[in-house]
């Protein structure tokens, strides 16, 4: 024991002793402290690393948006908003102070109806830099020390995303959607679930040190917390923000001065996408957002609802496209499936009669997929090799998909060859 209190670590001279371990290697001690430092400096360095190009430049907008257009179709505002966003966040961890100026963090406010894209856009943003994404349902929160989860919870996501790695998760990305749900009440009553949750976020926002529990415990009077600074978090906030484009148009649309004096102007009709373009702050107050909060969201940007052209890009281009993904499923019990250009429009169609823009594609193609998925073992063993899905099969019911059985595919092949040999 004498022996064991003379040994010291090689790294930081601290005593056996002093420390909780020592680990000994030939001829040489390092102590448990020196090595959680040795790890955080090489964790550090790794997820420097994730968010450069091969030639350890900070990846720029325009590749960023580039990454984006492989899996989210249009919404090119949006993806162009959230690269320069993105972008200056991670220049701005690298440089918090340019010739003696502090940069401060530019949170982002996406609005936008269910299914443009919101959440797709962060996933796929996360997914390039490789740094830890949470996303949280602004409906369940409510303000501390009532039923509900407190807003500090939504931290305690982002560190469990980052194995319970402070340094990484002080460098995630946080999506917080549903927001326009927390809107403020007009009541006089303490309004616990709206502007109770927007008061509450200001702090996250703007930076501040939070107390989580690990992932995975219970935080109890016993649990021994995590210390997180949310100072280089990114928040974004999204919302479908219903309503709000009512609000936009009439302050576009208003004419001047009361009684005999005022102008008359003709109201002029806007598209839903055109007048969210337009919201200015004073709207977003309007609607129930606190002023403090729309402060702290300097970078706005709108999505526009989803055409019909869009919704077949989508069932067909991203790469995860949904096409491709029932075709491999399809492919596992070796037939092909495919679709023809008057199906794919009519599963846009009537995705865009259901008003929830990409979200109704899957849907759509479920429900009219799902009696051939259910017969699909059996008919492969009866020799089908092929499906062919026409537009008469997504419109009725009744009518189903072309079927191509191993013999007739044979046979079309000897005619082809026959022809050509014509």
């Amino acid at each position: 024991m004498a022996d064991y209190d003379k040994l010291h670590c090689n790294f930081c001279g601290s005593a056996a002793s002093a420390v909780k371990k020592l680990i000994a290697g030939p001829d040489v001690f390092i102590c448990n402290e020196c090595v959680d430092k040795c790890y955080g400096i090489l964790n550090e360095h790794s997820i420097a690393k994730k968010i450069v190009n091969k030639d350890d430049k900070l990846i720029s907008p325009r590749e960023i948006k580039a990454f984006l257009d492989q899996y989210v179709i249009a919404q090119d505002y949006a993806k162009e908003v959230i690269s320069v966003a993105v972008h200056n966040h991670y220049k701005r961890i690298d440089n918090l102070i340019i010739d003696g100026v502090e940069i401060d963090k530019g949170n982002c406010l996406l609005m936008g109806s269910s299914g443009v894209g919101k959440t797709l856009i962060l996933q796929t943003v996360s997914r390039l830099l490789s740094v830890p994404f949470a996303t949280a349902d602004a409906t369940s929160l409510t303000e501390a020390g009532y039923v509900g989860d407190d807003v500090e919870s939504i931290i305690g996501r982002l560190l469990s995303a980052a194995n319970n790695d402070v340094k990484a998760a002080e460098r995630g990305i946080i999506f917080i959607d549903e927001c326009d749900k927390k809107r403020a009440n007009a009541g006089t009553s303490r309004d616990v679930s709206g502007e109770g949750v927007q008061q509450a976020l200001l702090k996250l926002l703007e930076g501040t040190e939070v107390m989580v529990a690990p992932s995975g415990v219970k935080k109890t009077p016993a649990t021994e917390l995590i210390k997180v600074n949310t100072r280089n978090i990114l928040f974004i906030l999204g919302g479908a923000f219903v309503g709000l484009e009512k609000l936009v148009e009439k302050s576009l649309n208003k004419g001047s001065g009361i009684g005999f004096s005022a102008t008359t102007k003709s109201k002029t009709k806007y598209e839903t996408a055109e007048l969210l373009a337009k919201v200015q702050p004073e709207h977003l107050i309007q609607y129930g957002m606190i002023p403090e909060l729309v402060g702290r969201l300097p970078i706005v940007a709108a999505l526009s609802d989803l055409d019909e052209a869009q919704l077949v890009r989508i069932l067909i281009e991203p790469k995860n496209a949904l096409v491709k993904q029932i075709t491999a499923m399809f492919g596992l019990e070796g037939v092909q499936l495919e679709f023809d250009q008057e199906a794919l429009v009519a599963i846009a169609k009537i995705a865009k009669q259901r008003k929830t823009n990409g979200r109704a594609l899957r849907s759509v193609m479920e429900a009219c997929m799902m009696k051939t998925q259910f017969n699909l073992p059996d008919l492969r063993a009866q020799g089908v090799v092929k499906i062919i899905v026409h537009e008469n099969a997504i419109t009725d019911d009744t009518v189903e998909p072309e079927m191509i059985f191993e013999a007739k595919e044979a046979e079309v092949v000897v005619a082809d060859a026959a022809e050509k040999e014509i």
